[in-house]
């Protein structure tokens, strides 16, 4: 019998639409002799939708007429069996529940890839694939990663991180960030990927606009020295937290100084080296402009891996993630920059060049959701007590 595994993708983020690309990409890959899959769409709302035509990309040009032709879901715990239930219930004619084994969020940013999703999937009581709820928050927290990483021996750069209350008096920040920082400044949102809300200051005119379109996007943002001669290479990990395996390297080619949003998604020049865009496959993160390999001597690549694969088990991540690094080419210092816990395209790009399939790599991340919920269904997390039977509460009742 085939597993169920309903393959969520979309949600009310700023990277909703790399999301539907990402999702169904992935849909396109898996192993249809191991698994039954069905898409489910996350609006902008965070409804769910099943139907025909939602593992369709080409339905995606017109939202609004793909909605009224599929059916909107809820998911519900049914005697220890997770379905998707037609919302809101027909009494005659409606369709029917779907049994789901698994979860496969293909999900990016806020909302979704933080933790908020799994802790929703959690709580149903349905395994998901990649990132466990902490692992997705500490990992979506640019501030909170840093500080583990830093006490794990990861080498990262300081920052400083302001909220919405220091926003409140702008030139204060700035000034802060001048006497700690100085220039060039990076200014980034604390909690999300794909370089949106990202921009570098080399004057008080450009640090202004930096810190409000960062605080467009988020209510913490973060500023850390800009590395003059910056040179970008990211790696994908693919394990959990025990055991874990890293991807070939590669550098991203930027259109500026930093790699933006439009490099990543819009832009389509050509790859470098071995990528190959295959077919559809090619769009996303996976149909950006790099070289696979990165030109590294030998020893600076497996010192990367290396490092990707600490960061990732420090983390507690599980499935894919893709760890950014950069190098400062003045000093050949290397730093962590970020991780993407569910990274664009889940990074397929990275694996192929080491011999693994997308297809294969989609089999094992599903083999490592399963894993983790073997390990927990051994755990105990309820006890009998008579706490409640003597029970008695203070004033008076109604009160």
């Amino acid at each position: 019998m085939k597993t169920k595994v309903a393959v969520l993708f979309g949600g009310k983020t700023v990277e909703h639409e790399v999301s539907v690309i990402s999702g169904i990409q992935a849909i396109m890959a898996m192993d249809t002799d191991k698994y039954e899959i069905i898409p489910v769409y996350m609006t902008k709302d965070n409804d769910m939708y099943t139907g025909s035509s939602v593992g369709d990309i080409k339905a995606y040009r017109d939202i609004p007429a793909l909605l009224k032709k599929s059916q909107r879901v809820i998911m519900v715990n049914e005697g220890g069996r997770v379905q998707l239930v037609p919302y809101p219930a027909k009494l005659l004619g409606g369709a029917k529940p779907v049994d789901i084994d698994i979860a496969f969020p293909v999900v990016h940013g806020t909302n979704v890839e933080d933790g908020a999703l799994q802790g929703y999937l959690k709580t149903v009581g349905i395994p998901f694939v990649g990132p466990d709820v902490t692992a997705s928050a500490i990992s979506m927290d640019k501030a909170i990663t840093k500080a583990v990483l830093k006490e794990a021996g990861v080498p990262v750069l300081d920052a400083n991180v302001y909220t919405m209350s220091d926003y409140e008096d702008i030139d204060a920040v700035a000034g802060d960030i001048e006497k700690t920082i100085g220039y060039p400044v990076i200014i980034k949102p604390v909690n999300l990927g794909s370089s949106v809300g990202i921009g570098i200051a080399k004057s008080r005119d450009e640090l202004i606009d930096a810190i409000d379109d960062a605080f467009r996007y988020a209510v913490r943002i973060m500023a850390e020295h800009a590395i003059s001669k910056l040179r970008e290479i990211n790696c994908a990990v693919l394990g959990d937290e025990n055991e874990a395996i890293a991807s070939e390297c590669e550098e991203p080619l930027t259109s500026g100084e930093i790699l933006s949003y439009e490099d990543k998604y819009v832009n389509s020049g050509g790859k470098k080296g071995g990528a190959k865009s295959g077919g559809s496959k090619g769009a996303g993160m996976a149909n950006l402009s790099r070289k696979i390999p990165a030109e590294l001597a030998p020893g600076k690549r497996e010192e990367i891996r290396e490092l990707a694969v600490k960061a990732f088990k420090a983390l507690g991540c599980n499935g894919v993630s893709r760890i950014d690094f950069m190098i400062d080419e003045e000093s050949g210092r290397l730093y962590f920059n970020e991780i993407n816990p569910i990274p664009g395209s889940l990074a397929f790009y990275l694996w192929e060049p080491v011999g693994v399939p997308y297809k294969e790599l989609l089999s094992r991340m599903i083999e490592l959701a399963l894993k983790r919920m073997r390990t927990e269904e051994a755990l105990t997390f309820t006890f009998d007590t008579n706490i409640l039977a003597n029970a008695r509460l203070g004033g008076k009742q109604g009160e």
